[in-house]
C-alpha cells in the first residue's frame, strides 16, 4: 500500500492556536495510508520579488515540501475578515518566481476554526480565490466553517464527540478528492 502525503499549512503562528490544534487533530483522524505533514511557515522572510533569483533556504524548503506532497490542506484562522498575512506570505513565496509555482495542480482542502459564529468563512472564501488563480483544484463541499466551542477538542487534542463525524467526513471527502486528481 503506498503512502499518500498531504502537506498541512496552518495560517497561525500562535503557540496555542486553535488552528494548529485542528491540524494535529486532523492528522489523528487520517487513515493509516495517509500522512499529514505540517509545513513550517513562520520562518519565511517577507516576500520580496527582488529575492526571486536567490530564494532563502526556508523558501526552498517550503517549495520542496509542497512539491513532495500529493495535496495540501490549508488550516486558516480569520484575521480582519481575510487570511492572515503569514499565510499569504507563504503562498506568495511558493508561487514564485513566475512560472515556477509549487502549488499548481495540487488538490487543496480549506478548513479553519474561529471563535466567531461564522467560523472562518470569509477567510476561506478569500483563500479559495487565491487558490483558483494558482491552479489548485479545491474541494468545494462540504465546507467546514468551524466555531470554537467547549467540547470541540477533547483533553488530548482530538476532535470531540459532537464534531468528530463532521470533521472526519470532511477529511474523507478531501482525501477522495485528492485521489480523483492524482496525476
Amino acid at each position: 500500500m503506498s503512502q499518500t502525503k498531504i502537506a498541512v499549512v496552518v495560517g497561525s503562528l500562535r503557540r496555542d492556536s486553535f488552528n494548529k490544534t485542528l491540524a494535529a487533530a486532523l492528522a489523528k483522524l487520517a487513515p493509516a495510508d495517509v500522512t499529514l505533514v505540517p509545513v513550517e511557515i513562520g520562518d519565511l522572510p517577507l516576500y520580496n520579488q527582488d529575492d526571486d533569483g536567490n530564494q532563502a533556504p526556508s523558501v526552498k524548503r517550503l517549495k520542496a515540501e509542497i512539491a513532495a506532497a500529493q495535496g495540501v490542506i490549508f488550516v486558516t484562522p480569520e484575521y480582519n475578515r481575510s487570511v492572515p498575512g503569514v499565510l499569504k506570505n507563504a503562498i506568495d513565496h511558493a508561487s514564485r518566481p513566475y512560472g515556477q509555482s509549487a502549488w499548481g495542480g495540487k488538490p487543496a482542502g480549506v478548513i479553519g476554526v474561529s471563535v466567531g459564529a461564522i467560523g472562518t468563512a470569509l477567510a476561506q472564501q478569500h483563500l479559495r480565490t487565491i487558490l483558483a488563480y494558482l491552479d489548485m483544484p479545491t474541494l468545494g463541499q462540504p465546507e467546514a466553517f468551524i466555531q470554537m466551542k467547549d467540547g470541540l477538542f477533547d483533553a488530548d487534542g482530538s476532535i470531540g464527540a459532537a464534531s468528530r463525524d463532521f470533521v472526519k467526513g470532511w477529511l474523507d471527502r478531501y482525501l477522495a478528492f485528492v485521489k480523483t486528481h492524482a496525476g
